[in-house]
């Protein structure tokens, strides 16, 4: 392979320019292609290559979301032994889908960097939930990436037009394209945004039929399938269980995943903010500047909410995503943790002073 090679994977001139101070130690730019238990495979100019982690590179790290994750580009050092090498830096992201890690400490995951578009794909069966969709956006408009909602599986439900414009109403200026991949329908749809030297990343719960849309786009069947098993929400199997980006007919670079058992947040709020355009804006008529939508007067999202503009049911996932958020930035920030302990405190010491009377 030559440095052509490093293009073809999506390397940009902004990309170059801060490899350069890298490139004078004499190390190697590579593009973090799959992750493993030790070990991440990293595409080269002169091949891929097993490469771990440089112990200063995990010393210095002040949290994960600095170690590199699949679509990372980063700076190697060739190994003693050919194909192998140690990642001695990152390069800085212009994206990154980053979620809350599962389980219950509060840590970041990256699951993508460096993407261009976000395939948010939900099947048209037992798997669709618009909530779901709300949350998934929230986090996709925060990654720096553009998102686009694949409905899958169209083939299997009878009124998938009807679910179409019950999800355009949740997503304001988020593409909807209606597909089935197991029968190959509709996938012409996906072509504006599967383009040489792109990346798209793909995230779903498991069954959605992900690997199946893979093999489509790749044409030929890389990620094996099994017959979806007879159930009530009717989810299939499938084996992807690593990260990997994979390199499509025609010059595109697409970033496969395992299906999301969970999708908690990890934002800063402007996500939030842009995938509920609708109740931010809304929200800019209250009367007070930190209305709470809940009972104070003047409060102009609870009025939308009367009169039918707006979905109770949309008001109510804004308000829950919201309060997750704070409960994010509590347990983060230790000074507003104990700020929060000491207003829990005051309000138990109110109540106890002054109980109410039945």
């Amino acid at each position: 392979m030559t440095d052509a090679r490093l293009g073809e994977l999506g390397f940009t001139a902004a990309q170059a320019d801060a490899f350069r101070a890298f490139a004078a130690e004499g190390l190697v730019a590579g593009r973090v292609v799959a992750g493993h238990t030790r070990y991440l495979r990293v595409a080269t100019p002169d091949g891929e290559t097993l490469a771990e982690l440089a112990g200063s590179l995990k010393h210095q790290a002040e949290s994960a979301l600095e170690l590199p994750a699949v679509g990372d580009w980063v700076a190697l050092r060739p190994g003693a032994e050919a194909g192998s090498g140690v990642i001695q830096a990152v390069l800085p992201r212009r994206s990154a889908f980053v979620r809350r890690a599962a389980g219950a400490r509060t840590v970041a995951q990256v699951l993508a960097a460096n993407v261009d578009t976000v395939f948010l794909v939900m099947g048209l069966d037992g798997d669709f939930n618009l909530r779901r969709i709300e949350r998934a956006l929230v986090l996709a408009w925060d990654s720096g990436a553009a998102p686009v909602l694949l409905l899958n599986k169209a083939d299997l439900c009878p009124d998938a037009p009807q679910k179409r414009a019950e999800v355009e109403r949740v997503a304001p200026g988020v593409p909807v394209c209606v597909v089935a991949a197991k029968p190959g329908e509709g996938l012409a749809a996906l072509k504006p945004w599967i383009v040489p030297g792109r990346t798209v990343v793909l995230l779903g719960s498991s069954g959605v039929g992900k690997s199946t849309l893979v093999n489509r786009l790749l044409g030929h069947e890389k990620q094996k399938t099994r017959e979806v098993i007879e159930s009530a929400d009717q989810r299939g199997r499938h084996t992807t269980t690593h990260r990997e980006l994979i390199a499509l007919p025609g010059g595109a670079l697409l970033i496969d995943t395992p299906g999301l058992r969970e999708l908690s947040l990890w934002s800063d709020g402007a996500g939030l903010a842009a995938a509920f355009d609708d109740v931010s804006t809304l929200a800019a008529g209250c009367r007070f500047n930190d209305c709470g939508h809940d009972s104070e007067p003047g409060c102009a999202v609870r009025a939308a909410v009367a009169d039918g503009s707006l979905d109770a049911a949309r008001l109510e996932s804004f308000l829950k995503l919201q309060a997750e958020l704070r409960s994010l930035e509590i347990r983060e920030d230790p000074l507003k943790r104990r700020a929060e302990v000491g207003r829990w405190r005051a309000a138990f010491k109110s109540v106890r002073k002054n109980p109410k009377r039945g």
